[in-house]
Protein backbone atom coordinates (compact mmCIF):
# COMPACT_ATOMS: atom_id res chain seq x y z
CA UNK A 1 0.00 0.00 0.00
CA UNK A 2 1.08 3.18 -1.36
CA UNK A 3 2.61 6.09 1.32
CA UNK A 4 -0.40 8.40 2.65
CA UNK A 5 0.20 11.89 0.86
CA UNK A 6 1.95 14.22 2.99
CA UNK A 7 3.80 17.48 3.40
CA UNK A 8 7.51 17.01 2.00
CA UNK A 9 10.32 19.45 1.56
CA UNK A 10 12.96 18.75 -0.89
CA UNK A 11 15.92 19.77 0.03
CA UNK A 12 19.09 19.81 -3.54
CA UNK A 13 21.34 22.01 -4.90
CA UNK A 14 19.74 22.38 -8.18
CA UNK A 15 15.83 22.71 -8.00
CA UNK A 16 13.42 21.55 -10.87
CA UNK A 17 13.28 25.11 -12.22
CA UNK A 18 14.96 27.93 -12.86
CA UNK A 19 14.52 31.44 -14.41
CA UNK A 20 16.26 33.31 -17.53
CA UNK A 21 15.05 36.28 -20.06
CA UNK A 22 14.35 35.59 -23.33
CA UNK A 23 15.20 37.92 -26.43
CA UNK A 24 12.51 40.27 -25.64
CA UNK A 25 13.33 40.59 -22.14
CA UNK A 26 10.56 38.67 -20.84
CA UNK A 27 11.27 35.64 -17.63
CA UNK A 28 10.69 32.56 -18.74
CA UNK A 29 10.98 29.27 -16.63
CA UNK A 30 13.24 26.19 -17.56
CA UNK A 31 12.89 23.18 -16.31
CA UNK A 32 15.78 21.75 -14.27
CA UNK A 33 17.61 18.45 -15.84
CA UNK A 34 19.66 16.17 -14.60
CA UNK A 35 18.97 12.28 -13.13
CA UNK A 36 18.11 13.98 -9.62
CA UNK A 37 15.33 16.43 -10.49
CA UNK A 38 14.08 14.80 -12.99
CA UNK A 39 13.36 11.84 -10.59
CA UNK A 40 12.28 13.78 -7.27
CA UNK A 41 9.59 15.54 -9.90
CA UNK A 42 7.69 12.54 -9.11
CA UNK A 43 7.09 13.17 -5.85
CA UNK A 44 5.04 16.68 -6.88
CA UNK A 45 2.68 14.02 -8.09
CA UNK A 46 1.64 12.77 -4.82
CA UNK A 47 2.80 14.38 -2.16
CA UNK A 48 2.56 18.43 -1.05
CA UNK A 49 6.06 19.49 -1.77
CA UNK A 50 7.97 22.46 -0.97
CA UNK A 51 11.66 22.32 -2.83
CA UNK A 52 14.01 24.41 -1.48
CA UNK A 53 17.77 24.44 -3.97
CA UNK A 54 19.90 27.60 -5.10
CA UNK A 55 19.44 30.53 -6.44
CA UNK A 56 22.54 30.07 -9.42
CA UNK A 57 21.63 32.39 -11.87
CA UNK A 58 20.84 36.34 -12.47
CA UNK A 59 17.29 35.63 -12.61
CA UNK A 60 17.22 33.07 -10.11
CA UNK A 61 18.39 35.37 -7.42
CA UNK A 62 16.07 38.16 -8.57
CA UNK A 63 12.95 35.94 -8.03
CA UNK A 64 14.24 34.66 -4.72
CA UNK A 65 14.56 38.21 -3.59
CA UNK A 66 10.62 39.18 -4.79
CA UNK A 67 9.38 35.88 -3.80
CA UNK A 68 10.62 36.17 -0.05
CA UNK A 69 9.30 33.58 2.35
CA UNK A 70 6.33 33.27 0.24
CA UNK A 71 8.34 31.29 -2.31
CA UNK A 72 6.57 30.92 -5.73
CA UNK A 73 4.17 28.05 -7.68
CA UNK A 74 5.75 26.05 -10.28
CA UNK A 75 4.13 23.57 -12.07
CA UNK A 76 5.50 20.49 -13.64
CA UNK A 77 5.40 18.84 -16.65
CA UNK A 78 2.57 16.63 -15.33
CA UNK A 79 0.37 19.64 -13.99
CA UNK A 80 1.02 18.87 -10.70
CA UNK A 81 1.61 22.13 -8.65
CA UNK A 82 4.34 22.92 -5.88
CA UNK A 83 6.41 25.88 -4.16
CA UNK A 84 9.70 26.45 -4.85
CA UNK A 85 12.15 28.24 -2.30
CA UNK A 86 15.39 29.65 -3.78
CA UNK A 87 18.17 30.20 -1.42
CA UNK A 88 20.45 33.08 -2.10
CA UNK A 89 24.29 32.87 -1.45
CA UNK A 90 26.73 35.13 -1.47
CA UNK A 91 28.20 34.26 -4.38
CA UNK A 92 32.58 34.08 -3.45
CA UNK A 93 31.06 31.59 -1.23
CA UNK A 94 29.06 29.88 -3.42
CA UNK A 95 32.07 29.43 -5.70
CA UNK A 96 33.77 28.28 -3.26
CA UNK A 97 30.95 25.79 -2.02
CA UNK A 98 30.72 24.44 -5.66
CA UNK A 99 34.12 24.60 -7.25
CA UNK A 100 35.97 23.83 -4.50
CA UNK A 101 34.62 21.90 -1.60
CA UNK A 102 31.64 19.89 -3.41
CA UNK A 103 32.56 18.93 -7.08
CA UNK A 104 36.85 18.61 -6.62
CA UNK A 105 36.65 17.14 -3.15
CA UNK A 106 33.71 15.37 -1.82
CA UNK A 107 32.82 14.32 -5.61
CA UNK A 108 36.76 13.24 -6.41
CA UNK A 109 36.97 11.52 -3.23
CA UNK A 110 33.48 9.79 -3.15
CA UNK A 111 34.66 8.13 -7.33
CA UNK A 112 37.76 6.81 -5.62
CA UNK A 113 39.11 9.65 -8.21
CA UNK A 114 42.07 11.04 -6.64
CA UNK A 115 45.73 10.03 -7.57
CA UNK A 116 47.09 9.77 -4.14
CA UNK A 117 50.73 10.57 -5.05
CA UNK A 118 49.88 13.82 -6.35
CA UNK A 119 46.46 14.93 -5.49
CA UNK A 120 45.12 16.50 -3.26
CA UNK A 121 46.72 19.05 -1.70
CA UNK A 122 44.86 19.81 1.78
CA UNK A 123 45.84 23.50 1.83
CA UNK A 124 44.85 26.84 2.56
CA UNK A 125 42.05 27.02 -0.33
CA UNK A 126 40.99 23.73 0.51
CA UNK A 127 40.19 25.01 4.23
CA UNK A 128 38.95 28.42 3.38
CA UNK A 129 36.48 26.93 0.82
CA UNK A 130 35.27 24.73 3.57
CA UNK A 131 34.93 27.48 6.52
CA UNK A 132 33.85 30.33 3.62
CA UNK A 133 32.22 28.12 1.15
CA UNK A 134 30.86 24.42 2.39
CA UNK A 135 29.48 25.65 5.44
CA UNK A 136 27.79 29.04 4.56
CA UNK A 137 25.67 27.73 1.91
CA UNK A 138 24.81 24.51 4.28
CA UNK A 139 23.78 27.28 6.93
CA UNK A 140 21.55 28.82 4.42
CA UNK A 141 19.91 26.18 3.57
CA UNK A 142 19.37 24.98 6.98
CA UNK A 143 17.86 28.27 7.96
CA UNK A 144 15.33 28.22 5.14
CA UNK A 145 14.41 24.73 5.73
CA UNK A 146 14.10 25.28 9.97
CA UNK A 147 11.72 28.64 8.76
CA UNK A 148 9.59 26.29 6.45
CA UNK A 149 9.53 23.51 9.61
CA UNK A 150 8.45 26.99 11.69
CA UNK A 151 5.06 26.94 9.78
CA UNK A 152 4.78 23.22 8.37
CA UNK A 153 6.37 21.30 11.89
CA UNK A 154 4.59 17.69 10.84
CA UNK A 155 6.66 18.28 7.14
CA UNK A 156 9.56 15.58 6.39
CA UNK A 157 12.51 17.00 5.01
CA UNK A 158 14.55 15.03 2.56
CA UNK A 159 17.48 15.88 1.46
CA UNK A 160 19.56 15.33 -1.29
CA UNK A 161 23.00 14.44 -2.27
CA UNK A 162 26.69 15.75 -1.19
CA UNK A 163 26.41 19.12 -1.46
CA UNK A 164 24.24 19.13 1.62
CA UNK A 165 26.01 17.03 4.13
CA UNK A 166 26.26 19.43 7.07
CA UNK A 167 22.07 21.02 6.91
CA UNK A 168 20.94 18.28 8.40
CA UNK A 169 22.62 18.74 12.02
CA UNK A 170 22.39 22.62 11.65
CA UNK A 171 18.31 21.50 11.24
CA UNK A 172 18.71 18.92 13.92
CA UNK A 173 19.99 21.96 15.90
CA UNK A 174 17.73 24.27 15.20
CA UNK A 175 14.58 21.69 15.22
CA UNK A 176 15.19 18.68 17.77
CA UNK A 177 11.63 16.32 16.98
CA UNK A 178 12.14 17.15 12.42
CA UNK A 179 11.67 14.49 10.89
CA UNK A 180 14.54 14.21 8.22
CA UNK A 181 15.66 11.93 5.87
CA UNK A 182 18.57 12.24 3.51
CA UNK A 183 19.14 9.93 0.21
CA UNK A 184 22.93 9.99 -1.43
CA UNK A 185 23.00 9.54 -4.58
CA UNK A 186 26.73 9.30 -5.72
CA UNK A 187 29.43 6.22 -4.08
CA UNK A 188 30.57 5.77 -0.66
CA UNK A 189 33.82 4.77 -0.50
CA UNK A 190 35.51 2.54 2.02
CA UNK A 191 36.92 4.31 5.75
CA UNK A 192 40.44 4.89 4.80
CA UNK A 193 39.44 7.04 1.94
CA UNK A 194 38.31 9.62 4.11
CA UNK A 195 41.33 9.79 5.77
CA UNK A 196 42.38 11.86 3.35
CA UNK A 197 40.09 14.34 4.29
CA UNK A 198 41.77 16.44 8.07
CA UNK A 199 39.67 15.20 11.15
CA UNK A 200 37.26 18.23 11.29
CA UNK A 201 36.18 18.01 7.76
CA UNK A 202 35.81 13.99 7.75
CA UNK A 203 34.08 14.42 11.43
CA UNK A 204 31.75 17.43 10.00
CA UNK A 205 30.59 15.27 7.17
CA UNK A 206 29.58 11.96 9.42
CA UNK A 207 28.74 13.88 12.35
CA UNK A 208 25.96 16.14 9.67
CA UNK A 209 24.24 13.04 8.04
CA UNK A 210 24.10 10.94 11.21
CA UNK A 211 21.87 13.48 12.34
CA UNK A 212 19.08 12.28 10.30
CA UNK A 213 16.35 9.78 11.05
CA UNK A 214 17.24 7.85 7.74
CA UNK A 215 20.21 7.92 5.38
CA UNK A 216 19.88 6.06 2.01
CA UNK A 217 22.02 4.60 -0.47
CA UNK A 218 21.35 3.11 -4.33
CA UNK A 219 23.19 -0.24 -3.28
CA UNK A 220 24.25 -2.54 -0.33
CA UNK A 221 28.10 -1.64 -1.20
CA UNK A 222 27.62 1.85 -0.43
CA UNK A 223 25.03 1.22 2.27
CA UNK A 224 27.81 -0.99 4.17
CA UNK A 225 30.85 1.43 3.46
CA UNK A 226 28.48 4.27 5.17
CA UNK A 227 27.91 2.07 8.09
CA UNK A 228 31.64 1.20 8.48
CA UNK A 229 33.09 4.67 8.09
CA UNK A 230 30.20 5.93 11.01
CA UNK A 231 31.01 3.42 13.48
CA UNK A 232 35.35 4.25 12.53
CA UNK A 233 35.09 8.13 11.65
CA UNK A 234 32.35 9.00 13.80
CA UNK A 235 32.35 6.10 16.81
CA UNK A 236 28.43 5.73 16.18
CA UNK A 237 27.38 2.60 17.43
CA UNK A 238 26.06 -0.60 15.30
CA UNK A 239 22.61 -1.85 16.26
CA UNK A 240 21.82 -4.87 14.01
CA UNK A 241 22.00 -4.80 10.09
CA UNK A 242 20.55 -1.27 9.27
CA UNK A 243 20.55 1.16 12.80
CA UNK A 244 22.78 2.95 13.36
CA UNK A 245 23.65 5.16 17.35
CA UNK A 246 25.12 7.96 17.41
CA UNK A 247 24.31 11.09 19.98
CA UNK A 248 21.92 9.62 21.63
CA UNK A 249 19.90 8.81 18.77
CA UNK A 250 19.28 5.99 16.06
CA UNK A 251 19.92 6.24 12.64
CA UNK A 252 18.50 3.54 9.90
CA UNK A 253 20.31 3.17 6.92
CA UNK A 254 19.01 2.12 4.02
CA UNK A 255 19.34 0.63 0.23
CA UNK A 256 16.72 2.01 -2.42
CA UNK A 257 18.52 1.99 -5.80
CA UNK A 258 16.65 4.45 -7.82
CA UNK A 259 15.20 3.77 -11.19
CA UNK A 260 13.00 6.22 -13.86
CA UNK A 261 9.77 7.43 -15.28
CA UNK A 262 9.15 4.81 -17.48
CA UNK A 263 6.15 6.31 -18.66
CA UNK A 264 7.45 9.93 -19.18
CA UNK A 265 10.67 8.15 -20.83
CA UNK A 266 8.58 6.76 -23.66
CA UNK A 267 6.47 9.43 -24.05
CA UNK A 268 9.31 11.43 -24.93
CA UNK A 269 10.78 8.86 -26.90
CA UNK A 270 7.51 8.87 -29.19
CA UNK A 271 7.86 12.79 -29.86
CA UNK A 272 8.98 14.77 -33.72
CA UNK A 273 11.94 15.99 -32.08
CA UNK A 274 13.54 12.32 -31.29
CA UNK A 275 12.38 10.94 -34.41
CA UNK A 276 13.96 13.59 -36.34
CA UNK A 277 17.07 13.10 -34.37
CA UNK A 278 16.84 9.77 -34.75
CA UNK A 279 16.21 9.73 -38.49
CA UNK A 280 19.82 11.90 -38.60
CA UNK A 281 21.25 8.98 -37.02
CA UNK A 282 20.02 6.47 -38.82
CA UNK A 283 21.58 8.36 -42.36
CA UNK A 284 25.12 8.32 -40.86
CA UNK A 285 25.11 5.18 -38.60
CA UNK A 286 27.34 2.37 -39.34
CA UNK A 287 25.65 -1.65 -39.61
CA UNK A 288 26.78 -2.25 -35.89
CA UNK A 289 26.23 0.47 -33.53
CA UNK A 290 27.92 0.78 -30.08
CA UNK A 291 26.76 3.95 -28.00
CA UNK A 292 28.38 6.16 -25.15
CA UNK A 293 26.24 8.23 -23.94
CA UNK A 294 27.27 10.38 -20.76
CA UNK A 295 28.36 13.32 -18.93
CA UNK A 296 31.94 14.22 -19.43
CA UNK A 297 32.54 13.63 -16.12
CA UNK A 298 36.31 11.96 -14.93
CA UNK A 299 34.34 9.18 -13.28
CA UNK A 300 32.61 8.19 -16.25
CA UNK A 301 36.29 6.83 -18.15
CA UNK A 302 35.21 7.66 -21.03
CA UNK A 303 39.22 7.56 -22.24
CA UNK A 304 39.07 4.05 -21.11
CA UNK A 305 36.13 3.19 -23.28
CA UNK A 306 37.83 4.60 -26.41
CA UNK A 307 41.08 2.98 -25.64
CA UNK A 308 38.85 0.04 -25.18
CA UNK A 309 37.03 -0.15 -28.86
CA UNK A 310 40.65 0.87 -29.67
CA UNK A 311 41.67 -2.50 -28.73
CA UNK A 312 39.00 -3.84 -30.37
CA UNK A 313 39.23 -2.73 -33.60
CA UNK A 314 42.65 -3.74 -33.72
CA UNK A 315 41.92 -7.10 -32.82
CA UNK A 316 39.11 -7.63 -35.67
CA UNK A 317 39.74 -6.05 -38.72
CA UNK A 318 36.44 -7.58 -40.28
CA UNK A 319 34.32 -4.82 -37.70
CA UNK A 320 36.07 -2.02 -39.85
CA UNK A 321 33.80 0.23 -41.46
CA UNK A 322 31.02 -1.94 -40.13
CA UNK A 323 31.24 -0.93 -36.50
CA UNK A 324 31.18 2.56 -34.85
CA UNK A 325 30.86 4.22 -32.01
CA UNK A 326 28.60 6.79 -31.23
CA UNK A 327 29.64 9.39 -28.36
CA UNK A 328 27.32 11.58 -27.58
CA UNK A 329 29.08 13.47 -24.10
CA UNK A 330 27.18 16.23 -22.29
CA UNK A 331 30.00 18.80 -21.36
CA UNK A 332 29.71 18.88 -17.49
CA UNK A 333 31.61 21.47 -14.97
CA UNK A 334 33.96 22.98 -17.15
CA UNK A 335 34.80 25.76 -14.65
CA UNK A 336 36.44 23.13 -12.89
CA UNK A 337 40.13 22.35 -14.13
CA UNK A 338 40.01 18.74 -13.46
CA UNK A 339 37.10 18.41 -15.71
CA UNK A 340 37.72 20.83 -18.70
CA UNK A 341 41.23 18.93 -18.52
CA UNK A 342 39.57 15.58 -18.62
CA UNK A 343 37.76 16.53 -21.97
CA UNK A 344 40.70 17.32 -23.69
CA UNK A 345 42.07 13.87 -23.16
CA UNK A 346 38.47 12.49 -24.37
CA UNK A 347 39.30 14.79 -27.75
CA UNK A 348 42.57 14.00 -27.91
CA UNK A 349 41.84 10.07 -27.45
CA UNK A 350 38.90 10.34 -29.65
CA UNK A 351 41.23 11.61 -32.67
CA UNK A 352 43.84 9.19 -31.98
CA UNK A 353 41.92 6.37 -32.46
CA UNK A 354 39.81 8.07 -35.47
CA UNK A 355 43.35 8.79 -37.14
CA UNK A 356 44.71 5.32 -37.37
CA UNK A 357 42.22 3.36 -38.51
CA UNK A 358 39.41 5.96 -40.40
CA UNK A 359 39.26 5.21 -43.93
CA UNK A 360 37.17 6.59 -46.34
CA UNK A 361 33.28 7.86 -45.05
CA UNK A 362 34.24 5.64 -42.19
CA UNK A 363 34.94 7.47 -38.71
CA UNK A 364 35.25 5.06 -35.89
CA UNK A 365 34.64 7.44 -33.32
CA UNK A 366 31.89 9.84 -34.23
CA UNK A 367 32.23 12.53 -31.08
CA UNK A 368 29.65 14.82 -30.29
CA UNK A 369 29.89 17.07 -27.04
CA UNK A 370 26.81 18.35 -26.60
CA UNK A 371 23.64 18.90 -24.08
CA UNK A 372 21.13 17.28 -26.34
CA UNK A 373 18.62 15.05 -24.74
CA UNK A 374 16.71 14.52 -27.67
CA UNK A 375 19.11 13.24 -29.62
CA UNK A 376 20.70 10.94 -26.96
CA UNK A 377 16.92 9.48 -26.56
CA UNK A 378 17.11 9.05 -30.40
CA UNK A 379 20.39 7.57 -29.56
CA UNK A 380 19.23 4.64 -27.42
CA UNK A 381 16.64 3.25 -29.63
CA UNK A 382 18.93 2.64 -32.30
CA UNK A 383 22.04 1.11 -30.50
CA UNK A 384 23.25 -2.63 -30.93
CA UNK A 385 25.70 -2.51 -27.81
CA UNK A 386 25.56 -0.02 -25.28
CA UNK A 387 28.89 1.04 -23.26
CA UNK A 388 28.48 1.71 -19.34
CA UNK A 389 32.19 1.09 -18.18
CA UNK A 390 32.36 3.96 -15.16
CA UNK A 391 35.28 4.24 -12.90
CA UNK A 392 32.31 4.56 -9.97
CA UNK A 393 29.11 5.49 -10.43
CA UNK A 394 26.55 5.77 -7.39
CA UNK A 395 23.46 4.09 -10.07
CA UNK A 396 23.95 4.86 -13.77
CA UNK A 397 21.03 5.68 -15.23
CA UNK A 398 22.01 5.32 -18.83
CA UNK A 399 21.69 1.51 -17.86
CA UNK A 400 18.24 1.52 -17.17
CA UNK A 401 16.96 4.11 -19.51
CA UNK A 402 18.32 3.19 -22.94
CA UNK A 403 17.17 -0.82 -22.84
CA UNK A 404 13.52 0.46 -21.99
CA UNK A 405 13.53 2.27 -25.55
CA UNK A 406 15.91 0.25 -27.32
CA UNK A 407 14.14 -1.11 -30.63
CA UNK A 408 16.98 -3.20 -31.75
CA UNK A 409 17.46 -5.82 -28.83
CA UNK A 410 20.89 -3.99 -27.46
CA UNK A 411 22.93 -5.53 -25.50
CA UNK A 412 24.59 -3.70 -22.21
CA UNK A 413 28.21 -3.68 -21.12
CA UNK A 414 28.27 -2.64 -17.54
CA UNK A 415 30.96 -1.64 -15.08
CA UNK A 416 30.78 -3.95 -12.03
CA UNK A 417 31.61 -0.41 -10.17
CA UNK A 418 28.30 1.02 -11.61
CA UNK A 419 25.44 1.10 -8.37
CA UNK A 420 23.35 -0.56 -11.58
CA UNK A 421 25.10 -3.84 -11.51
CA UNK A 422 23.70 -4.89 -8.31
CA UNK A 423 20.07 -4.78 -10.13
CA UNK A 424 21.46 -5.50 -14.00
CA UNK A 425 24.76 -8.26 -13.37
CA UNK A 426 22.49 -10.48 -14.27
CA UNK A 427 21.42 -9.90 -17.69
CA UNK A 428 24.43 -7.12 -18.76
CA UNK A 429 28.03 -8.12 -19.75
CA UNK A 430 29.91 -7.12 -16.28
CA UNK A 431 33.27 -5.55 -16.94
CA UNK A 432 36.01 -4.20 -14.56
CA UNK A 433 36.52 -0.76 -15.78
CA UNK A 434 40.17 -0.66 -15.73
CA UNK A 435 40.92 -3.35 -17.75
CA UNK A 436 40.84 -2.09 -21.53
CA UNK A 437 41.84 -5.63 -22.62
CA UNK A 438 38.71 -7.18 -20.92
CA UNK A 439 36.10 -4.25 -22.06
CA UNK A 440 37.19 -4.76 -26.14
CA UNK A 441 36.73 -8.20 -25.49
CA UNK A 442 33.39 -7.81 -23.79
CA UNK A 443 32.56 -5.71 -27.36
CA UNK A 444 33.30 -8.13 -29.40
CA UNK A 445 31.34 -10.92 -27.14
CA UNK A 446 28.25 -7.97 -27.20
CA UNK A 447 28.11 -7.88 -30.45
CA UNK A 448 28.36 -11.65 -31.32
CA UNK A 449 26.06 -12.58 -29.18
CA UNK A 450 22.61 -14.56 -31.07
CA UNK A 451 19.45 -12.68 -31.64
CA UNK A 452 17.47 -15.41 -28.72
CA UNK A 453 19.99 -14.46 -25.92
CA UNK A 454 20.00 -10.49 -26.83
CA UNK A 455 16.52 -10.56 -26.65
CA UNK A 456 16.15 -12.33 -23.08
CA UNK A 457 18.72 -10.03 -21.73
CA UNK A 458 17.04 -6.97 -22.85
CA UNK A 459 13.51 -8.15 -21.91
CA UNK A 460 15.44 -8.93 -18.21
CA UNK A 461 16.26 -5.55 -17.68
CA UNK A 462 13.24 -3.78 -18.90
CA UNK A 463 11.17 -6.64 -16.93
CA UNK A 464 13.23 -5.40 -13.49
CA UNK A 465 12.94 -1.76 -14.04
CA UNK A 466 9.56 -1.66 -14.93
CA UNK A 467 8.93 -3.56 -11.85
CA UNK A 468 10.99 -1.56 -9.58
CA UNK A 469 10.23 1.88 -10.78
CA UNK A 470 10.50 5.33 -9.60
CA UNK A 471 7.11 5.37 -7.79
CA UNK A 472 9.03 2.32 -6.25
CA UNK A 473 11.88 4.07 -5.17
CA UNK A 474 9.94 6.94 -3.61
CA UNK A 475 6.80 4.91 -1.62
CA UNK A 476 9.97 2.81 -0.41
CA UNK A 477 11.54 5.19 1.34
CA UNK A 478 8.41 7.09 2.44
CA UNK A 479 7.37 3.43 3.81
CA UNK A 480 10.68 2.87 5.93
CA UNK A 481 10.13 6.68 7.76
CA UNK A 482 6.53 5.45 8.42
CA UNK A 483 8.39 2.60 10.13
CA UNK A 484 10.59 4.93 12.13
CA UNK A 485 7.74 6.49 13.93
CA UNK A 486 8.35 9.58 16.16
CA UNK A 487 12.40 8.21 15.70
CA UNK A 488 13.64 11.74 17.21
CA UNK A 489 12.36 11.23 20.41
CA UNK A 490 13.62 7.84 20.53
CA UNK A 491 17.17 7.35 22.77
CA UNK A 492 19.50 4.31 22.74
CA UNK A 493 18.66 1.84 24.89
Amino acid sequence: MPPARRKLIVVSNRGPAGYARDADGRRVVRRGGGGLVTALRSLVAEHDVTWVASAIGAEDRAVAAESGEAGTVETARDGSRYRLRLVIHERSAYDRFYNVAANPTLWFLQHYLWDLPAAPNVDHGLHRAWDEGYEPVNRNFADVVTAELETEPEATVFFHDYHLYLAPRLVREAVPGASLAHFVHIPWPQPDLWYVLPERLRFAVHEGLLANDMVGFHTERWRRNFLHSCEEIAGAQRRGDDELDFGGRRVLVTRHPISVNARELEEQAASETVRAAGAEIAARRPERLLLRADRTDPSKNIVRGFLAFELYLDAHPEAHGRVGMLALLDPSRLDIPEYAEYLGAIQRTARAVNERFESGDWTPIDLQIRDDFAHTLAAYKQYDVLLVNAIFDGLNLVAKEAPLVNERDGAVILSENAGASEELAEWALTVNPFDVRGQAEAIHAAFELDAGERRARVEGIRDHVLRHDLKAWIDGQLTDLDGIGARSERTTA
